[in-house]
């Protein structure tokens, strides 16, 4: 990456002509330059920069601005942008480097995006500044959770791990004088659904499972990483609302952690402080602003904040809190370059944008997100000669693939385009919708309206005012027609179906869900979902009902399946020969899961999170407690194990050892192919019976040629064997049981005594 830190310089040195006023001058440090300011603004002006519509303050010379801004994988809502799969996707590659490299992308396509909206020489608008919400860094508790596709996974070690190689994309070298982005750790903390209840929910939880599995990767992004922001949640914990937790807000976040950047509320967070049938916190809008700003929030998405000055008039906050959340949003916008239109970036060309390098970038890690669950009789790869149909209602499905929170790209390659570019006389047809009948009734109603006014939302210049919306507007989106039009597909005709398929052996299934069905709060109501989460985690019955059809007619069944969360697959495991999870791999998931499908690229991704069976093996949905959640406590059988993911070739672990201060393991490629594989090393304390059965510490992407052996060596550190004591988190002496291998049920084990 090019660094161009002699021009910004040059600029920060450059006081010939400094400026009277102190907090113009670029030769101050930028808290002198933020406490002259405070000092010169009103309490009205004061309020009005702390809401995320920053307002300008024309006396001044101080620009608008806005804060929020979206990448949680590619630059959102800001026309066409590069999509990379989806978060969950990228969390199954286990390629913290790789994904460091996507976020270097996403901040050069944010730089691009930011620089041609200051050259329009209008103000900076919703979707157009440089600090980005995100990542999200939620513990994936429980599949039926719809915003968990945002998520890295369910165990907090690799969500750190990856958490991190994002914040660091995104905010650019940490020796640059001018932050590139702001990347923002969200949302902060014990927040894992449901979406129905989310603006009333109370949260509590052991001190042990807060410490040890919702607070670590958030801990990990503050001290390690250097997180420019922390967003709160919209819960409650210990029945008080996330974003007015003095405990978790100040006790933790800044004095435990040292944390000096910035906080801000989720949208419209602090409305549910004391809105009817919310949270009850607080008794009216004005007390609940004086609450979220002495708990330390600094900014605020929504409108409440422009109670402030009332707050402080009523005596229920003081000025002082006030000037020093504010103090903390100037220095800020000031070390960004933003107040002073410093861009050491300025030079990247907007070709980059969507450009053939970003795409090429795409597709590298979407054919690393994809997990190989099942390949019986070695089905795949396939030859580059078989005669093989494609069906299925997401194999021609653009949008689809572009997950939520999503850029919106100029061409997208599905699955058909890339099997028709292979196969030139491809036999292709839909066979049956997602849901099939049974969503045909449920879209007679308003859902179908309310559904696309919320996809339209994110084109929508400016999100943060109401619309009047006529029918007129909704033409507009005739684009987006689709999405509904195959709600409605025919009743599942199976005789039909293998009409059309006699002759052919091979049938690959392209299936799933979609992020039209699981999401953010979302007005679906429909068997199986609720809001944007699931009441179920089966695949659709239609779906399930045609792969077993196919299998009984003697077909060579490939599954596709696309879901940002896990799909209870027991019968599929006998329907299907083969079964692939592919997430919603972006822009260039067609051309990677072809690439997979005929062998051009070895699978070697790796679960992020556990497929159940089904969620009869699963706690009540708002039970927080991890007990029974996620591969750490569940002691049952999975459909397929947290770290799952086959090759083409196989792998052999020989007996590890310890050498200076490592776990030193040789594993051997003792297929045809070369191959990647990801070493994990979990860990277990002995006698330690509330604690989980074995949890992630360790893991090493790896490449190995056939017939070849290497030699991986994962750190073993202080941290490695860090536990809650009951007052803090610690290194514990003890026995331990170091278990290491390519998937968390088919692993060898080592015995280790930190003294």
């Amino acid at each position: 990456m090019k660094h161009f830190f002699p021009t910004v310089l040059a600029a920060l040195a450059f006081s010939v002509m400094a400026p009277a006023q102190p907090y113009l001058d670029r030769s101050l440090s930028p808290e002198e330059r933020a406490d002259d300011l405070i000092s010169r603004l009103t309490i009205e002006e004061k309020a009005s920069l702390m809401m995320n519509s920053s307002a300008a303050i024309e006396r001044l010379g101080i620009k608008q601005y806005n804060w929020w801004n979206e990448a949680l994988h590619g630059v959102a809502r800001n026309g066409s942008a590069t999509v990379f799969p989806q978060a969950i996707g990228m969390a199954a590659s286990f390629d913290d480097e790789l994904i460091y490299e996507v976020f270097t992308a996403v901040s050069d396509e944010a730089r691009v995006k930011n620089q041609m909206a200051v050259d329009s020489g209008k103000p900076i608008r919703i979707y157009q500044g440089l600090t980005f919400w995100t990542p999200n860094i939620n513990i994936f508790r429980d599949p039926r959770w719809g915003r968990g596709m945002e998520t890295y996974g369910e165990d907090p070690y690799l969500t750190g791990r990856l958490g991190m190689a994002v914040v660091r994309g995104l905010q650019g070298p940490d020796d640059s004088p001018v932050r590139k982005a702001h990347a923002c750790a969200k949302h902060y903390a014990v927040h894992s659904g449901p979406e129905s209840n989310r603006h009333s929910f109370d949260v509590s939880v052991s001190d042990r499972d807060l410490y040890e599995t919702y607070l670590p990767a958030f801990k990990d992004l503050v001290t390690k990483a250097g997180v420019e922001e922390v967003m709160t949640a919209y819960n409650r914990v210990d029945g008080v609302p996330a974003g007015a937790s003095d405990l978790l807000m100040n006790k933790i976040l800044r004095d435990e952690w040292g944390f000096k950047g910035l906080v801000t509320s989720d949208c419209w967070a602090v409305a549910d402080f004391y809105e009817p049938g919310r949270h009850g916190f607080s008794p009216d809008a004005v007390s609940a602003v004086a609450a979220a700003v002495k708990a330390g929030m600094d900014t605020e998405c929504g409108e409440a904040f422009q109670f402030i000055p009332e707050a402080v008039s009523r005596g229920l906050l003081d000025e002082a809190d006030v000037d020093r959340n504010l103090k903390r949003l100037l220095i800020a916008r000031y070390r960004l370059g933003e107040m002073d239109g410093i861009n050491p970036w300025n030079s990247l060309s907007a070709d980059i944008v969507e450009g053939e390098e970003h795409r090429a970038l795409s597709r590298k890690i979407a054919g690393e997100t994809i997990v190989l669950l099942q390949n019986r009789g070695g089905v795949l790869p396939l030859a580059k000669d078989a005669k093989v149909a494609l069906i299925g209602p997401n194999a021609d499905d653009a949008e689809m693939m572009w997950g939520n929170y999503n850029p919106v790209p100029k061409s997208t390659v599905s699955l058909l385009d890339a099997f028709k570019e292979r196969i030139p006389d491809l036999t292709y047809f839909k066979a049956c919708g997602l849901l099939g009948e049974d969503v045909r009734p449920e879209r007679q109603d308003n859902s179908f309206m309310n559904q696309l006014l919320t996809l339209s939302e994110q084109e929508l210049s400016e999100v943060a005012k109401r619309y009047a919306i006529s029918m007129q507007d909704i033409r507009a989106y005739a684009k987006r027609q689709e999405l509904f039009n195959q709600s409605f597909s025919p009743m599942l005709d199976v005789d039909a179906v293998l009409a059309s398929l006699e002759g052919i052996d091979i049938v690959v299934f392209a299936g799933g869900i979609s992020p039209r069905l699981e999401g953010e709060e979302m007005p679906v109501h429909i068997q199986g979902f609720n809001g944007g989460d699931r009441t179920d985690i089966d695949l659709p019955t239609v779906q399930r009902t045609l792969l077993k059809a196919l299998h009984d007619a003697g077909k060579k069944v490939i599954f596709v399946n696309f879901s940002g969360s896990a799909i209870g697959l027991v019968p599929e495991k006998e329907s299907c020969d083969a079964i692939l999870q592919a997430w919603y791999p972006g822009q260039e998931g067609g051309n990677a899961i072809a690439d997979v499908i005929f062998g051009d690229v070895n699978p070697s991704g790796k679960l992020p999170v556990t497929f159940y069976k089904s969620v009869d093996q699963l706690p009540d949905f708002e039970n927080y407690d991890m007990k029974g959640h996620t591969y750490r406590y569940f002691e049952g059988e999975p459909a397929f194990a947290f770290g799952h993911g086959l090759s083409y070739t196989t792998f052999k672990y020989r007996r590890a050892r310890i050498k200076n201060g490592c776990l030193v393991v040789k594993v051997k490629n003792t297929g045809k192919r070369d191959g990647e594989e990801v070493v994990q090393l979990y860990v277990s304390r002995k006698g330690d019976k509330e604690g989980p059965i074995k949890t992630l510490r360790g893991f090493k992407r790896v490449f190995i040629p056939a017939g070849k052996t290497v030699t991986v060596s994962i750190p073993l550190t202080p941290e490695t064997f860090e536990w809650w004591n009951g007052s803090e988190m610690t290194p514990l002496k003890g026995r331990y049981t170091l278990y290491y291998g390519g998937s968390s049920d088919k692993l060898r084990k080592k015995s280790y005594k930190l003294k």
